[in-house]
């Protein structure tokens, strides 16, 4: 899971992307700076925050993930046999590759 600083840099880059396009697009409409800048600027502060909330709705949802545990080594010593059928478990359950 991504942490609230990130998803909030990353809302905020993308915004910094769309700013520069809605601000070219509202320019070609309008044809007045003041116009532009009211419009895109308004738009891209409420988008941050909303990209950052879907960021975080999504950030709940475990839909699509995968969770390598791989790395975690056991807390105790086991029989191999054990360890292999622990795998097989986790592979079915998709924790594996």
């Amino acid at each position: 899971m991504d942490t609230k600083a990130r998803s909030l840099t990353k809302a905020i880059s993308w915004r910094v992307v769309a700013f520069l396009v809605l601000g070219a697009i509202s320019y070609a409409f309008t044809g007045n700076w003041q116009e532009t800048a009211f419009i895109t600027v308004v738009y891209n502060v409420v988008q941050i925050f909303i990209y950052f909330l879907h960021e975080r709705v999504w950030d709940l949802l475990t839909w699509g993930r995968r969770r390598d545990v791989s790395h975690l080594p056991p807390a105790v010593e086991l029989p191999q046999e054990e360890v292999e059928s622990i795998r097989e478990k986790l592979r079915l359950l998709g924790y594996l590759d």
